[in-house]
């Protein structure tokens, strides 16, 4: 047992107590907060959960905060306002959602705008969270929506706001967004967001402080999109690749996520097995987008895979949330069988700690990453995920431009994601226009792999 005299003891106290001080001190004010959107059409669409998505939204957000000492910075932050996939409706039209997105979006720059407390990025999203869950609540009621605005479109909706106010802080104080997340800039330990299991520990300890400099790149196959020359209908002729085996030519890919319609076995199997034949990656992933009925049909598939393409069912490295994301009302969809066989990764489902926590006790063994969700609730979810030895990986949301950066970032910096969703080059090419000259690691693709070494710039290298 190691002994401390009282005065090293005391001297560990001041310094603690220095150290809690400096961090306090290092706190920001919101000062000015701005939006504006931008309008794409997708060159070719995409599918989501059943529905075709041939446009996107992008909400692109500048915010000014200052420090105790007066010195001011500006960030920004920006993301597609992805409401097919976040609030996702029978009843409501895509001019419902992604209106009622745009109205939540005002709402929260008025009440981030007017936030008067100074602190870290991560508690004034924690102090905001519930204003934002609040304002989602009031703006379903004066639309008068036939369903309720989901917590995740609320995420989604903020998330270029907690963006803008990382990327100011790290700028600020001149360092890249993952080194201002130690007890010398941050004043709480992870105690006071996770709970008393991580009392004593720092968000440091959970992140790299130099971004991975190389990662794969998961290229996706939608459920839409042509595999071989047979399946083209019409040749879009833009210069881009159109079939699976051009893009693994014209990208050098090796990692595939497969988008499965989870409603028909056959279809299903055999869409795995056209892609294998077509492209042989070395990993693949498979997306369900919750349609699975049931765990049944999960196993039922992965059982068939293995039988009639073994290799294939090899290189599965997981799967994603194949059943619906309402978890508590389908207690029943447990995936420990499932995840015997291959990790089962929460997504859809992940809207903060208490959701991930149900998600293990009900046997998922890992949890999707995603910047649309906020930095905050990314990097506090990594976290929890490291210490509870889960599987962990990035995903995109079609981000473009600086949503990607800061998606490419997020994945750089998280130990144990070992490749990286990309999709905008494939669906919305015209939102990366600009970028490749800044970033040209990151938007032009070279032997499957992503160079991400130029991540490590002031706050979140966005406009670096």
């Amino acid at each position: 047992m190691t002994t401390v005299s009282r005065r090293g003891f005391t001297a560990a106290a001041l310094a603690a107590a220095a150290g809690c001080a400096r961090s306090r001190r290092a706190g920001i004010r919101i000062r000015d907060v701005g939006l504006g959107y931008e309008d794409f059409r997708y060159r070719t669409p995409i599918k989501f959960g059943g529905v075709a998505l041939d446009r996107v939204t992008l909400l692109n957000v500048n915010c000014i905060v200052e420090g105790r000492d007066g010195r001011a910075a500006m960030g920004f932050g920006s993301m597609p306002l992805g409401n097919v996939w976040s609030f996702p409706s029978r009843v409501l039209s895509y001019e419902d959602t992604l209106g009622a997105m745009k109205a939540l979006a005002e709402r929260i720059a008025k009440i981030t705008g007017g936030y008067g407390e100074t602190g870290h990025p991560i508690d004034i999203h924690v102090a905001l969270e519930p204003e934002y869950l609040k304002a989602g609540e009031e703006v379903a009621k004066e639309r008068k929506l036939a369903e309720p605005i989901p917590k995740l479109c609320a995420l989604v909706a903020a998330s270029p706001f907690d963006a803008a106010i990382h990327d100011a802080f790290g700028k600020l104080h001149g360092r890249n967004c993952y080194l201002t997340y130690g007890p010398d800039l941050m004043p709480h330990d992870l105690g006071r967001y996770l709970g008393p299991e991580f009392r004593g520990e720092h968000l440091d300890r959970y992140v790299l402080k130099k971004a991975t400099p190389r990662m794969p790149l998961y290229h996706l196959v939608g459920a839409l999109d042509p595999i071989t020359e047979a399946d083209v209908k019409q040749r879009i002729n833009d210069g881009l690749p159109e079939t699976l085996p051009e893009w693994v030519k014209h990208n050098g890919l090796t990692h595939l996520k497969i988008k499965l319609n989870g409603d028909d076995l056959k279809w299903d199997v055999e869409r795995v097995l056209s892609v294998e034949r077509a492209a042989a990656a070395t990993h693949y992933s498979l997306d369900f987008n919750e349609r699975c009925p049931n765990v049944d049909y999960l196993l039922a598939f992965l059982r068939s895979l293995r039988e009639r393409a073994s290799r294939a069912f090899d290189c599965v490295q997981y799967v994603e949330q194949p059943t619906a994301r309402d978890l508590k009302a389908h207690r029943e969809n447990v995936m420990h069988e499932a995840a015997k066989l291959k990790p089962v990764v929460i997504d859809e489902s992940l809207t903060g700690l208490e959701s991930l926590l149900l998600a293990r006790e009900m046997g998922y063994t890992g949890a999707a990453l995603k910047a649309c969700k906020g930095q905050s609730q990314a990097v506090l979810m990594a976290a929890a995920a490291q210490k509870y030895k889960m599987f962990l990986c990035v995903q995109d949301l079609t981000c473009p431009g600086a949503s990607l950066v800061h998606s490419a970032g997020l994945a750089a910096h998280i130990p144990g994601v070992a490749a990286i969703e990309a999709n905008a080059r494939q669906y919305v090419p015209a939102a990366n226009q600009g970028w490749e000259k800044k970033f040209p690691g990151v938007f032009v693709v070279q032997d499957g792999v992503m160079d991400t070494s130029g991540l490590d710039g002031p706050g979140l290298s966005a406009t670096a």
